[in-house]
């Protein structure tokens, strides 16, 4: 599950507004598509997952939310995705091993001035994301650490989770929200 600091931090770089069709790719436990759900009112999120026991999972957590505005998508992406309508935003939380294809899917389907989150645990993911996120692709990687209290006895220590990065491309064009990002290679 996405932890709830870095779900906040993967929100605020989505820049949701009502009404949007949104793809949540990897979705795993559905925390994602929980959240986006109820900040996109009647909008629609579509939560993709390929792990059946997750599967089970997402339903019973969006059943748990009383959330009615996600469906679950069972399969593989990239080829879980082509029947689904055209997203303004989509996240990224796990790729099976096809971000490559995943990614050259977005390139076409992602509305203009789309934002796409991708968050990579590994530096691996980093780097292929980084490399494959060219035009028409803006994009900006922020590093989210959190540290959190631990009981140690009667004493608290601080214990460190894995870094995140949140990575965020937003697809040529403008859909009137926000500001642009930089490109990488220093245009604007």
């Amino acid at each position: 599950m996405t932890k709830e600091e870095i779900r906040t931090v993967t929100l605020a770089k989505a820049r949701l507004v009502p009404g949007q069709v949104v793809w949540d790719i990897g979705s795993g436990t559905g925390s994602i598509a929980i959240e986006v759900a109820r900040l996109i009112g009647n909008g629609m999120v579509y939560a993709v997952e390929q792990n059946p026991a997750a599967l089970d999972l997402i339903r019973a957590n969006i059943q748990r939310f009383d959330q009615k505005n996600i469906q679950v998508v069972g399969g593989r992406a990239p080829e879980a995705l082509l029947p689904l309508p055209v997203p303004q935003r989509v996240f990224i939380g796990g790729s099976g091993g096809q971000l490559r294809e995943i990614l050259q899917l977005l390139a076409d389907r992602l509305a203009p001035g789309g934002r796409l989150i991708i968050n990579a645990l590994t530096l691996e993911t980093l780097t292929q994301a980084f490399t494959l996120l060219d035009f028409p692709w803006q994009t900006e990687v922020v590093q989210v650490s959190v540290t959190r209290t631990v009981p140690r006895g009667h004493y608290h220590l601080m214990q460190a989770l894995n870094p995140v990065w949140v990575i965020c491309a937003q697809k040529e064009g403008d859909e009137g929200v926000g500001q642009v990002l930089r490109h990488r290679r220093g245009t604007r």
